[in-house]
Protein backbone atom coordinates (compact mmCIF):
# COMPACT_ATOMS: atom_id res chain seq x y z
CA UNK A 1 0.00 0.00 0.00
CA UNK A 2 1.41 3.40 -0.62
CA UNK A 3 1.18 4.80 2.99
CA UNK A 4 4.23 7.44 2.85
CA UNK A 5 1.19 9.74 2.72
CA UNK A 6 -0.79 8.74 5.95
CA UNK A 7 1.73 10.14 9.14
CA UNK A 8 2.19 13.60 7.89
CA UNK A 9 -1.55 14.08 6.76
CA UNK A 10 -2.45 17.07 9.00
CA UNK A 11 -4.98 17.86 11.26
CA UNK A 12 -6.37 20.62 13.36
CA UNK A 13 -8.67 19.33 16.75
CA UNK A 14 -10.49 22.57 18.53
CA UNK A 15 -12.40 20.42 20.67
CA UNK A 16 -13.66 16.89 21.47
CA UNK A 17 -17.12 14.59 22.27
CA UNK A 18 -18.37 11.49 22.96
CA UNK A 19 -21.70 9.76 22.72
CA UNK A 20 -22.25 6.27 24.58
CA UNK A 21 -24.38 3.36 22.63
CA UNK A 22 -26.08 0.81 24.31
CA UNK A 23 -28.05 -1.99 22.25
CA UNK A 24 -28.64 -5.90 22.95
CA UNK A 25 -27.07 -8.67 20.66
CA UNK A 26 -27.73 -11.49 19.27
CA UNK A 27 -25.12 -13.03 21.87
CA UNK A 28 -27.51 -12.62 24.88
CA UNK A 29 -25.51 -9.55 26.06
CA UNK A 30 -25.97 -6.14 26.25
CA UNK A 31 -23.19 -4.19 24.39
CA UNK A 32 -21.78 -0.79 25.73
CA UNK A 33 -19.48 1.26 23.29
CA UNK A 34 -18.66 5.22 22.78
CA UNK A 35 -18.19 7.03 19.61
CA UNK A 36 -15.31 9.75 20.45
CA UNK A 37 -15.38 12.76 17.82
CA UNK A 38 -12.76 14.73 17.33
CA UNK A 39 -13.83 18.21 16.24
CA UNK A 40 -12.17 20.89 13.91
CA UNK A 41 -12.21 23.50 11.09
CA UNK A 42 -12.73 22.72 6.95
CA UNK A 43 -10.70 24.88 4.72
CA UNK A 44 -13.99 27.15 4.54
CA UNK A 45 -14.07 27.54 8.22
CA UNK A 46 -16.79 25.53 8.67
CA UNK A 47 -17.20 22.44 11.20
CA UNK A 48 -15.63 19.08 10.74
CA UNK A 49 -16.12 16.13 12.62
CA UNK A 50 -13.36 12.74 12.55
CA UNK A 51 -15.53 10.07 14.50
CA UNK A 52 -14.17 6.68 16.14
CA UNK A 53 -15.63 4.04 17.96
CA UNK A 54 -14.14 2.47 21.59
CA UNK A 55 -15.11 -0.88 21.84
CA UNK A 56 -14.30 -2.23 25.37
CA UNK A 57 -16.29 -4.74 26.65
CA UNK A 58 -16.79 -3.60 30.21
CA UNK A 59 -19.63 -1.13 31.22
CA UNK A 60 -17.41 1.14 33.66
CA UNK A 61 -14.66 2.50 31.66
CA UNK A 62 -17.54 4.08 29.77
CA UNK A 63 -19.31 5.32 32.35
CA UNK A 64 -16.57 7.12 33.41
CA UNK A 65 -15.37 8.77 30.08
CA UNK A 66 -18.89 9.97 29.72
CA UNK A 67 -18.88 11.65 33.45
CA UNK A 68 -15.30 12.63 33.57
CA UNK A 69 -13.94 13.16 29.99
CA UNK A 70 -10.76 12.75 27.99
CA UNK A 71 -7.64 15.36 28.26
CA UNK A 72 -7.78 18.58 26.24
CA UNK A 73 -6.47 17.05 22.48
CA UNK A 74 -6.92 20.73 20.76
CA UNK A 75 -4.28 21.53 18.57
CA UNK A 76 -2.46 21.57 14.97
CA UNK A 77 -0.85 18.04 14.37
CA UNK A 78 0.13 15.15 11.85
CA UNK A 79 -1.52 12.26 11.93
CA UNK A 80 2.31 11.14 13.57
CA UNK A 81 2.37 13.74 16.05
CA UNK A 82 -1.14 13.24 17.42
CA UNK A 83 -0.48 9.24 17.89
CA UNK A 84 2.63 10.65 19.97
CA UNK A 85 0.98 12.76 22.31
CA UNK A 86 -1.92 10.08 22.90
CA UNK A 87 1.82 8.44 24.02
CA UNK A 88 1.80 11.05 26.75
CA UNK A 89 -1.85 11.33 27.97
CA UNK A 90 -3.95 9.11 30.49
CA UNK A 91 -6.98 8.17 28.53
CA UNK A 92 -8.50 6.58 31.32
CA UNK A 93 -9.70 9.12 34.08
CA UNK A 94 -10.97 5.91 36.64
CA UNK A 95 -7.17 4.81 36.27
CA UNK A 96 -5.05 2.68 33.70
CA UNK A 97 -7.15 -0.80 33.11
CA UNK A 98 -6.50 -4.29 34.11
CA UNK A 99 -6.71 -5.33 30.68
CA UNK A 100 -3.77 -4.14 28.17
CA UNK A 101 -6.98 -4.77 25.52
CA UNK A 102 -8.46 -2.09 26.83
CA UNK A 103 -6.03 0.68 26.01
CA UNK A 104 -5.67 -0.40 22.60
CA UNK A 105 -9.10 -0.34 21.92
CA UNK A 106 -8.98 3.35 23.04
CA UNK A 107 -6.09 4.09 21.50
CA UNK A 108 -7.91 2.86 18.36
CA UNK A 109 -10.56 4.97 18.41
CA UNK A 110 -8.59 8.22 18.86
CA UNK A 111 -6.29 7.54 16.13
CA UNK A 112 -9.38 6.43 13.73
CA UNK A 113 -11.55 9.70 14.95
CA UNK A 114 -8.25 11.69 13.61
CA UNK A 115 -7.68 9.76 10.72
CA UNK A 116 -11.45 10.37 9.64
CA UNK A 117 -11.01 13.98 10.89
CA UNK A 118 -7.73 14.43 8.77
CA UNK A 119 -9.02 13.27 5.76
CA UNK A 120 -12.21 15.65 5.61
CA UNK A 121 -10.49 18.55 6.41
CA UNK A 122 -8.19 17.27 3.54
CA UNK A 123 -11.47 16.81 1.60
CA UNK A 124 -10.35 13.47 0.45
CA UNK A 125 -10.84 9.55 1.35
CA UNK A 126 -8.34 6.69 2.38
CA UNK A 127 -8.71 5.13 -0.54
CA UNK A 128 -8.37 7.95 -2.92
CA UNK A 129 -4.88 9.11 -0.35
CA UNK A 130 -3.81 5.07 -0.57
CA UNK A 131 -4.22 5.61 -4.30
CA UNK A 132 -5.86 2.13 -3.73
CA UNK A 133 -9.53 1.12 -5.15
CA UNK A 134 -12.48 0.04 -2.75
CA UNK A 135 -13.44 -3.29 -3.82
CA UNK A 136 -16.98 -5.23 -3.02
CA UNK A 137 -16.43 -7.18 0.22
CA UNK A 138 -17.50 -10.64 1.61
CA UNK A 139 -18.56 -11.30 4.76
CA UNK A 140 -19.89 -13.86 6.97
CA UNK A 141 -22.09 -13.21 9.70
CA UNK A 142 -21.27 -14.42 13.38
CA UNK A 143 -23.86 -16.30 15.73
CA UNK A 144 -23.83 -18.16 18.89
CA UNK A 145 -25.95 -21.55 19.02
CA UNK A 146 -27.02 -21.12 22.45
CA UNK A 147 -27.64 -23.48 25.02
CA UNK A 148 -28.20 -26.16 24.37
CA UNK A 149 -27.21 -25.51 20.95
CA UNK A 150 -29.69 -25.60 18.03
CA UNK A 151 -29.70 -24.39 14.62
CA UNK A 152 -32.74 -22.16 15.08
CA UNK A 153 -30.68 -18.74 14.36
CA UNK A 154 -29.21 -20.29 11.49
CA UNK A 155 -32.46 -21.69 9.99
CA UNK A 156 -34.04 -18.16 10.14
CA UNK A 157 -30.69 -16.50 8.84
CA UNK A 158 -30.38 -18.75 6.25
CA UNK A 159 -34.44 -17.60 5.36
CA UNK A 160 -33.89 -14.42 5.20
CA UNK A 161 -30.76 -14.77 3.19
CA UNK A 162 -30.20 -17.47 1.32
CA UNK A 163 -26.88 -17.32 0.17
CA UNK A 164 -25.71 -16.34 3.93
CA UNK A 165 -21.93 -17.89 5.56
CA UNK A 166 -21.16 -18.47 8.71
CA UNK A 167 -18.27 -18.15 11.84
CA UNK A 168 -19.65 -20.20 14.59
CA UNK A 169 -18.24 -20.88 17.86
CA UNK A 170 -17.81 -24.79 18.35
CA UNK A 171 -18.46 -25.07 22.39
CA UNK A 172 -17.99 -28.24 24.34
CA UNK A 173 -21.70 -29.06 23.73
CA UNK A 174 -20.96 -29.81 19.99
CA UNK A 175 -21.64 -33.11 19.68
CA UNK A 176 -22.06 -35.52 16.56
CA UNK A 177 -25.89 -34.68 16.70
CA UNK A 178 -25.16 -31.03 16.77
CA UNK A 179 -22.53 -31.43 14.08
CA UNK A 180 -25.10 -33.19 11.99
CA UNK A 181 -27.30 -31.03 12.75
CA UNK A 182 -25.69 -27.55 11.07
CA UNK A 183 -24.40 -29.66 8.08
CA UNK A 184 -28.07 -30.56 6.95
CA UNK A 185 -29.10 -26.95 8.04
CA UNK A 186 -27.18 -24.85 6.23
CA UNK A 187 -24.59 -27.52 4.56
CA UNK A 188 -20.89 -27.64 5.48
CA UNK A 189 -19.55 -25.19 2.82
CA UNK A 190 -21.51 -22.58 4.59
CA UNK A 191 -19.50 -22.68 7.63
CA UNK A 192 -16.08 -20.64 6.58
CA UNK A 193 -14.64 -20.04 10.15
CA UNK A 194 -15.06 -22.54 12.87
CA UNK A 195 -13.53 -19.92 16.36
CA UNK A 196 -12.49 -22.25 18.96
CA UNK A 197 -11.82 -19.69 21.19
CA UNK A 198 -8.65 -21.59 22.51
CA UNK A 199 -6.33 -18.62 23.15
CA UNK A 200 -8.94 -16.21 25.24
CA UNK A 201 -7.99 -16.42 28.93
CA UNK A 202 -9.78 -15.35 31.73
CA UNK A 203 -13.04 -14.19 29.59
CA UNK A 204 -16.73 -15.12 28.97
CA UNK A 205 -16.03 -16.84 25.73
CA UNK A 206 -13.08 -19.00 26.82
CA UNK A 207 -13.37 -22.52 25.46
CA UNK A 208 -11.20 -24.98 26.99
CA UNK A 209 -9.31 -27.34 24.62
CA UNK A 210 -10.69 -30.84 23.64
CA UNK A 211 -9.04 -32.59 21.13
CA UNK A 212 -12.70 -34.61 20.44
CA UNK A 213 -14.11 -31.47 19.71
CA UNK A 214 -11.53 -30.57 17.46
CA UNK A 215 -11.25 -33.50 15.24
CA UNK A 216 -15.02 -33.55 15.51
CA UNK A 217 -15.08 -30.09 13.70
CA UNK A 218 -12.10 -30.46 11.91
CA UNK A 219 -13.54 -33.16 9.55
CA UNK A 220 -17.02 -32.10 10.17
CA UNK A 221 -16.34 -29.04 8.02
CA UNK A 222 -13.07 -29.22 5.40
CA UNK A 223 -12.98 -26.02 4.24
CA UNK A 224 -13.65 -23.95 7.02
CA UNK A 225 -10.77 -22.08 8.61
CA UNK A 226 -9.87 -22.88 12.26
CA UNK A 227 -9.59 -20.14 14.52
CA UNK A 228 -7.56 -19.87 17.42
CA UNK A 229 -6.97 -23.40 18.86
CA UNK A 230 -5.34 -24.07 21.74
CA UNK A 231 -2.12 -25.89 20.96
CA UNK A 232 -1.65 -28.47 24.01
CA UNK A 233 0.51 -32.43 23.95
CA UNK A 234 -3.33 -33.49 22.98
CA UNK A 235 -4.36 -31.33 20.80
CA UNK A 236 -1.33 -30.42 18.77
CA UNK A 237 -1.09 -33.45 16.91
CA UNK A 238 -4.58 -33.05 15.46
CA UNK A 239 -2.36 -29.91 13.18
CA UNK A 240 0.91 -32.04 12.28
CA UNK A 241 -1.05 -32.52 9.01
CA UNK A 242 0.04 -29.78 6.44
CA UNK A 243 -3.36 -29.24 5.10
CA UNK A 244 -4.85 -29.27 8.82
CA UNK A 245 -2.30 -26.50 9.27
CA UNK A 246 -2.67 -24.51 6.35
CA UNK A 247 -6.59 -23.88 7.67
CA UNK A 248 -5.48 -22.54 11.10
CA UNK A 249 -6.20 -18.54 11.40
CA UNK A 250 -4.63 -16.65 14.69
CA UNK A 251 -7.29 -13.57 16.21
CA UNK A 252 -6.67 -13.30 19.75
CA UNK A 253 -2.78 -13.15 20.17
CA UNK A 254 -2.53 -10.81 17.52
CA UNK A 255 -1.84 -6.84 18.74
CA UNK A 256 1.38 -6.40 16.11
CA UNK A 257 3.61 -7.72 13.75
CA UNK A 258 6.04 -8.82 17.08
CA UNK A 259 2.80 -11.22 17.65
CA UNK A 260 2.63 -12.55 13.67
CA UNK A 261 6.33 -13.09 14.03
CA UNK A 262 6.32 -15.05 17.58
CA UNK A 263 3.21 -17.22 16.22
CA UNK A 264 4.58 -21.05 16.26
CA UNK A 265 4.55 -21.28 12.56
CA UNK A 266 4.09 -19.04 9.72
CA UNK A 267 0.49 -18.26 9.06
CA UNK A 268 -1.50 -19.08 6.08
CA UNK A 269 -4.49 -16.99 7.73
CA UNK A 270 -5.07 -14.01 9.73
CA UNK A 271 -8.10 -12.13 11.83
CA UNK A 272 -7.60 -8.71 11.38
CA UNK A 273 -8.92 -6.72 14.23
CA UNK A 274 -7.53 -3.18 13.92
CA UNK A 275 -8.84 -2.29 17.59
CA UNK A 276 -6.56 -4.88 18.73
CA UNK A 277 -3.64 -3.12 17.04
CA UNK A 278 -4.26 0.23 18.77
CA UNK A 279 -1.81 2.58 16.69
CA UNK A 280 -2.65 2.98 12.97
CA UNK A 281 1.39 2.59 12.82
CA UNK A 282 0.78 -1.12 14.13
CA UNK A 283 -1.61 -2.39 11.92
CA UNK A 284 -0.21 -0.30 8.67
CA UNK A 285 2.94 -2.78 9.54
CA UNK A 286 1.19 -5.76 10.25
CA UNK A 287 -0.98 -5.73 6.92
CA UNK A 288 2.68 -4.67 4.62
CA UNK A 289 4.06 -7.46 6.41
CA UNK A 290 0.89 -10.05 5.44
CA UNK A 291 0.99 -8.68 1.55
CA UNK A 292 4.56 -9.23 1.32
CA UNK A 293 4.69 -12.92 2.62
CA UNK A 294 1.13 -13.77 1.38
CA UNK A 295 -0.59 -14.13 4.43
CA UNK A 296 -4.55 -14.44 3.72
CA UNK A 297 -6.79 -12.02 5.92
CA UNK A 298 -10.03 -11.53 6.98
CA UNK A 299 -11.31 -8.60 8.83
CA UNK A 300 -12.89 -9.24 12.42
CA UNK A 301 -15.45 -7.01 14.49
CA UNK A 302 -16.04 -6.75 17.94
CA UNK A 303 -20.08 -6.18 17.47
CA UNK A 304 -19.56 -2.12 17.09
CA UNK A 305 -22.82 0.10 17.58
CA UNK A 306 -21.45 3.36 15.68
CA UNK A 307 -18.92 4.56 12.91
CA UNK A 308 -16.56 1.80 13.87
CA UNK A 309 -18.43 -1.09 12.26
CA UNK A 310 -17.96 0.66 8.91
CA UNK A 311 -14.19 1.37 9.69
CA UNK A 312 -13.65 -2.02 9.56
CA UNK A 313 -15.47 -2.42 5.77
CA UNK A 314 -13.60 0.42 4.23
CA UNK A 315 -10.02 -1.43 5.76
CA UNK A 316 -11.60 -4.61 4.55
CA UNK A 317 -12.54 -3.69 1.19
CA UNK A 318 -8.85 -2.17 0.50
CA UNK A 319 -7.08 -4.74 1.94
CA UNK A 320 -8.54 -8.07 2.06
CA UNK A 321 -12.44 -7.62 -0.14
CA UNK A 322 -12.35 -11.63 -0.96
CA UNK A 323 -12.03 -13.03 2.81
CA UNK A 324 -14.77 -14.26 4.86
CA UNK A 325 -15.12 -10.83 6.81
CA UNK A 326 -16.71 -10.97 9.74
CA UNK A 327 -17.81 -7.67 9.96
CA UNK A 328 -21.75 -8.08 8.59
CA UNK A 329 -24.01 -5.17 8.68
CA UNK A 330 -24.98 -4.45 11.69
CA UNK A 331 -28.44 -5.19 12.13
CA UNK A 332 -27.28 -8.74 11.59
CA UNK A 333 -26.22 -8.72 15.32
CA UNK A 334 -29.32 -8.19 16.33
CA UNK A 335 -31.28 -9.72 18.82
CA UNK A 336 -34.63 -11.04 16.55
CA UNK A 337 -33.44 -11.91 12.96
CA UNK A 338 -35.31 -9.14 11.03
CA UNK A 339 -36.55 -8.94 7.31
CA UNK A 340 -34.17 -6.76 4.62
CA UNK A 341 -30.71 -7.99 5.87
CA UNK A 342 -28.35 -6.93 2.69
CA UNK A 343 -26.60 -10.10 0.87
CA UNK A 344 -22.75 -10.54 0.62
CA UNK A 345 -20.50 -8.87 -0.91
CA UNK A 346 -21.47 -5.16 0.01
CA UNK A 347 -20.82 -2.76 -2.68
CA UNK A 348 -18.88 0.07 -1.30
CA UNK A 349 -19.87 3.93 -1.79
CA UNK A 350 -19.28 5.26 -5.00
CA UNK A 351 -18.16 8.77 -3.17
CA UNK A 352 -17.12 9.29 0.30
CA UNK A 353 -15.44 11.45 2.30
CA UNK A 354 -12.98 10.52 5.48
CA UNK A 355 -12.66 7.26 6.67
CA UNK A 356 -16.17 6.11 7.12
CA UNK A 357 -18.37 3.47 5.28
CA UNK A 358 -21.19 6.18 3.69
Amino acid sequence: MNVDRLPELELTVTDLETTRRERETSSDFTRVTTEITLVGPGDDGTRRAGRGEDVIYDVEPHDALAERGLPDLSGEYTLSSFADRLETLELFPDGVPDRDAFTHYRRWALEAAALDLALRQAETSLPALLERDAEPVRFVTSTRLGEPPTTDRLEQLRSRVPGVEFKLDPTLEWDDEVVTSIRETVGAESVRILDLKGQYEGTDVDVPADPDLYERVIEAFPSAIIEDPALTPETEPLFDDPAVRSRVSWDAPIHGLADVEALPWEPDWLNIKPSRFGSLESLLETLDYCEEHEIRLYGGGQFELGVGRGQLQVLAALCYPDGPNDIAPQAYNDPEVGDGLPASPLEPPAETVGFRWE
